[in-house]
């Protein structure tokens, strides 16, 4: 789904839109970033603050670019897309990782991985039951298109690849897929962020241990009482610095070697991973103190202006060219989260839990930390750890659920 772990850009079933009225990349960068910036000034205009309780900020940034593309106003596909995945996308992670507090996260570790692997299961269990009930409208073919899908939601887009050319995926098989990936996938993660104020009444009802949470809210607000105001200089040290290793990071990934054949470890994995480790390494060092200052703030900007692109790419017209496809794609999904809800009334997981674990898997590295972010804001960088968990599972769950597939529809 959108923004996943190894190569974050979505394959579009369409052309760009040469009809939409804004096609320049940097009129698009500038639509986009207006709509982001128009949102969270009205957020705070008083009369708007008690709408904005109800619906956050986060979900007109990624609705209100789903509405333009469907519009025209907006391409859905553009240069500027594949930019900001790997430079926002390596900007905002090492802003995130530079500020993040180590010792909360391994605290969160063990539930939190049980909780993506259980959104794991959820997918392999879900792909050949969707099947199963909608296989008879569908193609012979269509359980391959079916295992690709498998492998996007269970690790992303170079997951699709690898398991559409092991189980030989045709294009027509393809394209399908494609758009329930996009469409379903990008709509799922507006239900989780839209699913914000549920989390509260969740919890209480099936009495979750909150307790590691809570005690890295109360962590972040004590930090609050160190930071100070975001002055010229560390702007400049943090844009540049975090700028400069998104970069070097990108170009270092291209020299490490593709891993498998097809690859299942691309360019665009080895610079997260470089980035992700050396924000990791540094927050143990001085730089941490960055935060004080406004580190995860910008990493945030990078995250929301990231995440208004990845709305812009989801054309709601895409609906009506595949919907036994794209009903089947929901079912998949419910069946997902009904797993994950079973296993977090084993372990009383806090709702975030859920929503975290089964976007790690949905989405990955470049939605787990935004909608982890909604949930609670200082736990993105937990969101984004559960994505490169639900990366380490991902290939080898997929060749699972693509062995089911084919005893169902083969």
């Amino acid at each position: 789904m959108a923004g996943a772990l190894f190569t974050p850009t979505r394959e579009k079933p369409m052309e760009p839109q040469a009809t939409a009225l804004i096609n320049d990349p940097m009129g698009v960068f500038a639509f986009l970033a207006g709509i982001v910036a128009l949102v969270f000034w009205v957020s705070e205009l008083p009369r708007c603050r008690k709408l904005f309780e109800v619906v956050p900020p986060v979900i007109y940034v990624y609705f209100l670019p789903m509405l333009a593309t469907t519009a025209g106003i907006t391409p859905s596909a553009s240069p500027l897309y594949d930019w900001t995945v790997p430079y926002l996308l390596l900007f905002a992670l090492l802003m995130l990782m530079v500020s993040v507090d180590l010792g909360s996260v391994a605290r969160l570790g063990p539930v939190a991985l049980f909780m993506v692997a259980a959104g794991t299961v959820g997918i392999v269990i879900g792909g050949p039951i969707s099947l199963m009930l909608f296989g008879g409208m569908l193609p012979e073919d269509a359980w391959t298109g079916f295992a690709a899908l498998s492998g996007s939601w269970i690790g992303g887009t170079a997951n699709m690849v690898a398991i559409a050319e092991s189980v030989g995926t045709s294009p027509d098989a393809m394209g399908p897929v494609i758009v329930v990936d996009t469409v379903v996938g990008y709509g799922w993660m507006g239900v989780l962020i839209a699913m914000v104020g549920l989390q509260g009444r969740f919890d209480r009802r099936t009495k979750a241990r909150t307790d590691a949470i809570e005690q890295t809210n109360r962590r972040l607000e004590e930090m609050k009482s160190e930071r100070r105001p975001l002055t010229l200089r560390y702007a400049v040290v943090m844009i540049g610095f975090g700028m400069a290793c998104a970069v070097l990071a990108q170009r270092l990934g291209q020299r490490f070697p593709a891993v498998g054949d097809p690859t299942i470890i691309s360019s665009t994995t080895w610079a997260i991973l470089i980035v992700v480790t050396a924000g990791l390494v540094l927050s143990f060092t001085p730089l941490r103190k960055l935060e004080t200052v406004g580190a995860s703030h910008l990493g945030y900007t990078a995250l929301y202006l990231l995440l208004a692109g990845i709305g812009a790419q989801a054309d709601l017209r895409a609906v009506l060219d595949a919907p036994v496809y794209l009903l089947a794609g929901a079912v998949w999904i419910a069946i997902h989260l009904a797993i994950l809800l079973i296993a977090a009334r084993i372990v009383r997981a806090p709702f975030f839990f859920v929503a975290t674990g089964s976007m790690a898997n949905i989405g990955g590295a470049a939605s787990a930390p935004v909608v982890a972010g909604v949930y609670h804001r200082a736990m993105a960088p937990i969101g984004l750890l559960m994505a490169v968990a639900g990366y380490i599972l991902g290939i080898y769950a997929a060749i699972l659920c693509a062995w089911l597939l084919g005893q169902v529809g083969g």
